[in-house]
């Protein structure tokens, strides 16, 4: 092949994308299916699942998702009665989000689906390959971060 052609189907962008929106819509069935959720409706959960208390703005910084779907989903979980705010005492423009007892019921529901599913999949690599795999993610978000300021997962 020339020099000056592109071949998407082994380039590392372009495998890693298909690869995560792969499995990201694969995953997004079992809660869809159970609660109806969006991806950023579930990415908005778990992130108050995990952090309790937190920000939109921290929220979209955690998740790489844009504020407009942050709020949309915030949004949709407060109709829901899944999610509270309430506003900051010193900035007026800044609210705090956390779950509510039904919010944190569904999260909690979820969780293990969640870590089920992820353990599908690594359950198909051998232990070598599991390390080799999770070591190579760090080390590519630490080259993404070195390059544009992301965070490798738990280095935030």
């Amino acid at each position: 092949m020339s020099n000056d052609v592109l071949c998407l189907e082994h380039f590392l962008p372009y495998r890693l994308n298909r690869l995560a929106d792969a499995i990201s819509r694969e995953f997004s069935k079992i809660y869809k299916d159970r609660y109806g959720l969006s991806r950023p409706e579930w990415r908005t959960l778990a992130t108050l699942g995990q952090f309790g208390t937190t920000t939109a703005t921290a929220i979209g910084a955690h998740s790489a998702m844009h504020k407009t779907k942050v709020s949309r989903a915030v949004f949709e979980l407060e109709k829901r009665k899944w999610l509270l705010r309430q506003a900051d005492g010193q900035d007026r423009r800044v609210e705090h989000l956390q779950l509510t007892a039904a919010g944190i019921r569904a999260y909690r529901d979820l969780v293990p689906l969640a870590k089920e599913f992820e353990a599908r999949f690594l359950k198909a690599l051998s232990v070598r390959e599991k390390d080799s795999v999770l070591s190579a993610l760090t080390c590519l978000e630490r080259a993404a971060g070195a390059q544009t300021g992301y965070a490798p997962a738990g280095e935030a």
